[in-house]
């Protein structure tokens, strides 16, 4: 939760998009991408067959991938108009301890245990003394960016496993190798990840090649 509408002086400059939603959107193409693939048949694709796969798998990730990037807008505005909501709540209070029970009512069971009284105080004379509060919530430039990364994130991911069916001829062994390049984007991707939470790295990788496999046979299965 922010409390505090200030720009901050520090010069770090905070991304588009964290590591987990980067890495979540391309996992995202990845699958949708690999539903077709793993249809294509060995004995019965022929060139129309693969050029139909190809356009269904880009068109169903251009798709999802304009899904997610106005959904990500819309949760945006939403958490921001939460923020301003309370912010609004706070100044507005008859007095110090109403305001607290406010900041207080926002946090969760974990983040209550670890904030003081003192702090609470702290952050609502914060918020009193901002000199001016926005009305509503607005996105900003950098919003439709990251909005517009989410898209190319998806949609990209595509090409990875779909590529080996334009380029290579026998179809079975363009499967094998579009499964071998799935297989590494899942095995980095958990390494991204594992990385990122501070757990074991190579193993984070070898748990979500296990997982990504077992989620494209139950998409598979569902008719995704």
């Amino acid at each position: 939760m922010i409390f505090t509408m200030e720009p901050s002086p520090a010069p770090y400059r905070e991304p588009l998009l964290s590591p987990v939603d980067r890495i979540s959107e391309i996992l995202f193409g990845l699958f949708m991408a690999l539903t077709f693939t793993g249809a294509v048949s060995v004995a019965e694709s022929g060139k129309e067959e693969i050029r139909t796969m190809f356009i269904a798998a880009l068109g169903c990730n251009l798709a999802w991938g304009l899904v997610d990037a106005v959904m990500y807008l819309v949760r945006t505005v939403t958490d921001r108009g939460r923020a301003l909501t309370l912010l609004h709540s706070v100044r507005a209070a008859p007095d110090p301890e109403a305001g607290r029970a406010v900041i207080e009512r926002s946090f969760s069971r974990v983040g209550a245990s670890l904030v003081s009284s003192t702090e609470v105080e702290a952050i609502r004379s914060r918020i009193v003394a901002q000199t001016t509060v926005p009305a509503r919530p607005r996105l900003m430039g950098k919003d439709v960016l990251a909005a517009l990364s989410i898209f190319l994130l998806v949609v990209l991911a595509t090409f990875p496993v779909v590529l080996p069916f334009a380029f290579m001829k026998d179809v079975g062994a363009a499967k094998e190798l579009s499964r071998a390049i799935a297989l590494a984007m899942l095995f980095l991707a958990g390494l991204g990840l594992g990385r990122y939470a501070g757990y074991g790295s190579w193993k984070a990788g070898l748990m979500m090649v296990g997982l990504g496999a077992a989620l494209v046979v139950a998409i598979t299965a569902l008719g995704g």
